[in-house]
């Protein structure tokens, strides 16, 4: 939502007030502020003129102190700082927009802050009617400025980034980077945008503008992503654990502690992932992510019963087709088939009504299908999924529905060159792991089948209540590597040329100098 708010550029802070009249011992060195600075400042004028104008009354008279900014503008304020902002204010902004535009049908600044603002809300509440809102209001102010309109492209970026599309997300971030080379919120959408399509070079070239541009929650919710996907997650958790404390509201906070969770949970570390979803839902109760990851690291501690409790809460407050599809293999581990086989039709149902609004789920559906439907037809719509956005995660799931329908030799190559590019700097994975084993075991390759599904174990002993039971069958059955070793240790020594034989009837060197003396 933030991206499609203008602000006013600052001040020129960093002019020279010395002068003749000023006394030279107070007299101070010209310098320019960076532009991260600059922009800074902006956000906080922009900030106190708000509230300036909240607590002053036409008349000139100043209202009680109590007046603060309603939830409307407390929604604003968190989009200028880059951070989520709660439903509830991102509700009464969106009615407050719809309002203004009954009024004043023309305003396009107002239609693009509303497409952007349904854009958010869909990300947050998996509502896909959200995204076709959005699409119609941000079209809507396009067509009444189609030129140098920067927020309805960042508005747009957004909305092909929360729909999966990938390419149209850089595309239209491209655009909006050609026309305000120094607007953040344009970098923060291609950063997005060039992770989903898995060029992680492009991505840090444009974290590295994000950053020298702003700074804030937005920054930091995507620096540590592209360290995540560098591998570097201890320095990605330090990022998140710094900005949770710096936090100015409590969804920001929860936002930032859900990540970090995350974080904690894919390297097996379940308790500490527990202890940040906690304090995430302690700050918003309202932030179903934070409320799946919980119930993602309940199931890793063996607590099954609250793990579905929770996994319920989550769908209801947010029904996407992951969180049906996690719960389903729960209840499919605790011997639920009926229960499991409820979640996996609301899976489909769930797929089904995303694509009609434009939302590309190929990559949960492929899984599905992989695992527990049609594996020809998960490896049909993987390959396509793959052709748009090439990325580690649409590499695995292909060699694993290859593998389901039966084709191993094709599918350990797609399995190895996501494990390579995870051994290359980006982030282990236990599930990956576990997929690469099984195929190599398949294939009689044992040795790295015993490697592998080993691997996947100290990453995450817990990686997944259906799957991570199955790989220590899988390296139990494999037992240890036999006794002894090889029979040759070392390479045999090269074997030297034996001297050669003098011939018959020829004395050698030193007999004919005896012979002489």
């Amino acid at each position: 939502m933030e991206h499609a708010l203008a602000y006013p550029e600052p001040p020129d802070f960093a002019a020279d007030t010395t002068g003749p009249g000023v006394p030279s011992a107070f007299s101070t060195p010209r310098r320019r502020l960076t532009p991260a600075l600059r922009r800074t400042l902006a956000v906080c004028v922009t900030g106190c003129l708000f509230l300036g104008g909240a607590l002053l009354r036409p008349d000139g008279d100043v209202r009680a102190p109590s007046a603060l900014p309603g939830p409307a503008g407390r929604a604003v304020i968190a989009a200028s700082a880059g951070a989520p902002a709660a439903l509830p204010d991102l509700t009464a902004l969106i009615a407050e927009r719809e309002a203004a535009l009954r009024a004043h049908p023309r305003a396009d600044r107002t239609w693009a802050a509303l497409g952007a603002a349904y854009v958010e809300r869909g990300t947050r509440t998996a509502d896909p009617a959200s995204y076709t809102a959005a699409e119609r209001a941000l079209r809507r102010a396009l067509a009444l400025r189609p030129r140098r309109n920067v927020a309805v492209l960042d508005g747009l970026a957004e909305l092909a980034a929360a729909r999966g599309d990938w390419r149209s997300a850089r595309g239209w971030g491209e655009a909006a980077v050609r026309l305000a080379p120094d607007h953040w919120p344009a970098y923060a959408a291609l950063v997005d945008a060039c992770q989903g399509l898995g060029d992680d070079k492009a991505a840090g070239r444009n974290l590295e503008k994000l950053s020298g541009l702003t700074a804030g929650t937005a920054v930091s919710l995507r620096t540590a992503a592209v360290y995540r996907g560098r591998g570097w997650r201890e320095d990605a958790a330090a990022v998140l654990a710094d900005a949770a404390a710096r936090a100015g509201t409590p969804t920001e906070r929860a936002a930032l502690l859900h990540r970090g969770g995350e974080l904690a949970w894919e390297r097996g570390e379940s308790a500490d992932a527990l202890r940040h979803f906690d304090a995430a839902l302690a700050a918003d109760p309202r932030y179903p992510a934070a409320l799946a990851g919980r119930a993602r690291a309940l199931a890793s501690l063996g607590r099954a019963s609250q793990a579905a409790q929770a996994y319920r809460r989550a769908f209801a407050q947010r029904p996407a087709p992951e969180y049906a599809l996690e719960l389903g293999e729960l209840y499919e581990s605790l011997h639920l088939t009926g229960a499991a086989r409820a979640q996996y039709g609301a899976v489909r149902a769930r797929a089904a009504a995303r694509r009609a609004h434009g939302v590309d789920d190929a990559l949960v559906l492929g899984r599905f299908e992989a695992d527990h439907g049609d594996p020809a037809a998960a490896v049909r719509g993987l390959r396509a999924r793959w052709r748009r956005a090439p990325g580690v995660e649409a590499a695995d799931a292909l060699g694993w529905a290859l593998h389901r329908a039966g084709r191993d030799t094709e599918a350990v190559e797609w399995l190895r060159r996501a494990a390579d590019r995870r051994k290359a700097g980006g982030p282990r994975s236990g599930l990956m792991m576990y997929h690469l084993g099984v195929v190599e075991r398949r294939l009689g390759r044992y040795g790295a089948a015993r490697r592998h599904l080993g691997e996947a174990l100290r990453i995450n002993p817990a990686f997944s209540p259906l799957f991570a039971p199955r790989a220590r069958q899988a390296l139990a059955a494999l037992g240890e590597p036999p006794g002894g070793g090889p029979a040759q240790m070392w390479p045999p020594r090269p074997r030297t040329a034996a001297p050669a034989r003098p011939k018959p009837g020829r004395a050698v060197p030193h007999r004919q100098a005896a012979e002489r003396r």
